[in-house]
């Protein structure tokens, strides 16, 4: 769908200081059809690479290249939806003026505006505010009203800023769910958070980046396969002798026993022991790291 191609922006802060580089050399590609999680701490230039890619600012070095179903309009924003982390909205409006506003900036008919309108609030349950000004809205009502703009005029692909800030439990499942579902249609979705059980709740790619540098951008399943240790999780009955053999095993004592993070080569002396020492073991899992913990993990090398 689009390529990042060898991306550097560098600011100058003043005339007295060097310049500040923001971005480093930065490349990776977005398939048609992906849904791709963008990852990063704050500061790390996710804001920065979003606003280059749509067009907003010009980078130091480097291209962004769209694909011929994008390319070959008049401009390829006509089909991107974007949502920006901080929208500014005008307050003196209503949800309704805005979005008829923003549908005639994408030059869509009345009646396929109206018909929009009414389609995307209903999901996003933001209907019901419609006639309020904006600058009554919450931050999950403004965030619903922006996400409802940037899918009127049914884009191919959708770049969104921190979507899941300031939203409750129930509105980041909302999200969720519609960013599967338009993915499902064929959206090819790109959105960066620093909520990294969200990103890897919904996608099957991952894009890094720490200090301006990418650190990793592929599939989800090898990056965590990449950095996590073979072991298995086995949680035994309380047993003195298990627990003095093993004591530098254990992980975690609850209410059923303790938590040993055994080895693969490990496993078996593991459970012999533990049933010549009259052990009871509770449950035996492969362990496996979660997303978060293995981008925690890729920071720490860097």
């Amino acid at each position: 769908m689009f390529e990042v191609r060898n991306i550097s922006k560098k600011f100058k802060p003043d005339f007295w200081k060097s310049d500040f580089t923001a971005l480093d050399r930065v490349s990776f590609r977005v398939e048609k059809g992906d849904i791709v999680g963008f990852l990063g701490a704050n500061g790390a230039g996710k804001t920065t690479l979003l606003k280059i890619i749509l067009g907003f600012i010009t980078p130091t070095q480097g291209e962004i290249i769209f694909d011929s179903s994008l390319s070959k309009l008049k401009s390829p924003f006509e089909k991107i939806g974007y949502m920006p982390e901080r929208p500014y909205y005008y307050g003196n409006l209503s949800g309704l003026e805005f979005l008829e506003y923003c549908g005639q900036l994408n030059n869509l008919s009345a009646k396929k505006l109206d018909e929009q309108i009414k389609k995307w609030t209903k999901i996003l349950k933001i209907d019901h505010a419609l006639d309020r000004k904006i600058s009554s809205y919450s931050k999950g009502m403004l965030q619903r009203l922006g996400f409802s703009s940037a899918l009127l005029h049914d884009p191919e692909l959708i770049i969104l800023d921190e979507p899941l800030s300031g939203l409750d439990p129930i509105g980041r499942k909302d999200f969720k769910d519609i960013l599967v579902e338009l993915n499902k249609r064929g959206v090819t979705v790109f959105f960066s958070s620093h909520i990294v059980s969200d990103v890897e709740e919904v996608c099957r790619h991952v894009v890094v980046l720490q200090q301006g540098e990418l650190i990793f951008s592929g599939e989800i399943k090898k990056i965590i396969s990449d950095n996590s240790e073979d072991s298995f999780l086995i949680t035994v009955a309380s047993n003195t002798s298990v627990e003095e053999k093993y004591s530098s095993f254990a992980q975690q004592r609850n209410a059923e026993g303790v938590r040993c993070s055994i080895a693969i080569d490990q496993k078996n002396n593991f459970l012999r022991d533990c049933v010549e020492f009259g052990g009871e073991v509770i449950s035996l899992t492969r362990e496996r790291k979660t997303l978060e913990e293995v981008i925690y993990k890729l920071r720490d090398k860097k």
